[in-house]
C-alpha cells in the first residue's frame, strides 16, 4: 500500500495523539503529506517533524475563527473529541455545549472550509471519526452520543452534497478505542457504576462487544487510509463499524 496517498495532502484533527497520531502516521507512510492539527502545539509539532508534515496549533473551539477559513487539503479526517460521564440531571449545559462545539460544529465549518479546493479539483475525502455512539446509546454521555449521531447526519448530506464533485463522505464507527480518552474515562465510570476501576473494561465498556478487546489505533488508521484512496471512491455516506461486534445485537 506504499504510495496510494502519494501527492495528496491530508489534514488530521486531534492529530497528535492517539486514533488521530495513528492516521497521521498510516497518511505519512503511504506517500501522503500529513498537516497534525491539535491544541496541543508542542505534540503536535514534534510529530510533524517525525513525518515531514506540518503542524497547526489551533483551537478547534474558537468556532469563530473556523467560520473564516479556507483550507486546501484533498483529505480531511475530523477526529478531534474530548468526553464527559455524568447523568443528564448533574450534566453541566456549558459543558454539553463545548462538546457539541468541538465534536459537531468544527467538523461542519472545517469541512465548510475544505469543500471549495476539493470540489475545484474534483477529488476529496471527508472522513469523520465517529463512534459505536453514533448509531448506539449508552448512559451518562448525553452530550457525546448527541454530538456522534449529529456527525452521522451531517456526513451524509456532506457526501449527497460533494459526490457530484469527486468528494466522498464517511463515517468510522469504533468500539473503546486504547486511547488517553478511554482511559481517562475508567476512573468516571467506575465511581457511576459503584465498582472498581479495575472492572470498569469488562463490566462496563466491553460488554456489548463479540470480541472482548480494545480496538487498536492502527486498525482504525488503516481504514481511513483505504476510505481516503482512490479505490474508495464508490463509497460514500457510509459509516463502518469496528466495534467488535457492539452493533450487532
Amino acid at each position: 500500500m506504499c504510495g496510494t496517498l502519494a501527492g495528496r495532502k491530508a489534514l488530521v484533527t486531534g492529530g497528535a495523539g492517539g486514533i488521530g497520531a495513528a492516521c497521521a502516521r498510516e497518511f505519512a507512510a503511504r506517500g501522503a503529506k500529513v498537516v497534525v492539527a491539535d491544541v496541543d502545539a508542542a505534540g503536535a509539532e514534534a510529530l510533524a517533524d517525525e513525518l515531514g508534515g506540518t503542524a497547526w496549533a489551533v483551537d478547534l473551539l474558537d468556532t469563530e475563527a473556523l467560520a473564516g477559513l479556507s483550507l486546501d487539503c484533498d483529505i480531511l479526517v475530523n477526529n478531534a473529541g474530548i468526553q464527559k460521564v455524568a447523568p443528564i440531571e448533574e450534566f453541566d449545559p456549558a459543558e454539553f455545549r463545548r462538546i457539541l462545539a468541538l465534536m459537531l460544529e468544527a467538523p461542519f465549518l472545517l469541512i465548510r472550509a475544505a469543500l471549495p479546493h476539493m470540489y475545484a479539483q474534483g477529488f476529496g475525502r471527508i472522513i469523520n471519526l465517529s463512534s459505536v455512539h453514533g448509531l448506539r446509546a449508552s448512559a451518562f454521555k448525553s452530550a457525546y452520543v448527541s454530538a456522534k449521531h449529529g456527525l452521522e447526519g451531517l456526513s451524509k448530506v456532506t457526501a449527497l452534497e460533494g459526490g457530484p464533485h469527486g468528494v466522498t463522505s464517511n463515517c468510522i464507527n469504533p468500539g473503546y478505542v486504547r486511547t488517553p480518552l478511554v482511559e481517562k474515562q475508567l476512573a468516571d465510570q467506575a465511581q457511576l457504576h459503584g465498582i472498581p476501576e479495575s472492572e470498569v473494561l469488562a463490566k462496563v465498556m466491553l460488554t456489548e462487544s463479540a470480541v472482548k478487546r480494545l480496538v487498536e489505533p492502527a486498525e482504525v488508521a488503516s481504514l481511513a487510509a483505504w476510505l481516503a484512496s482512490d479505490d474508495a471512491g464508490m463509497v460514500t455516506g457510509a459509516g463502518y463499524t469496528m466495534d467488535g461486534g457492539w452493533s450487532a445485537r
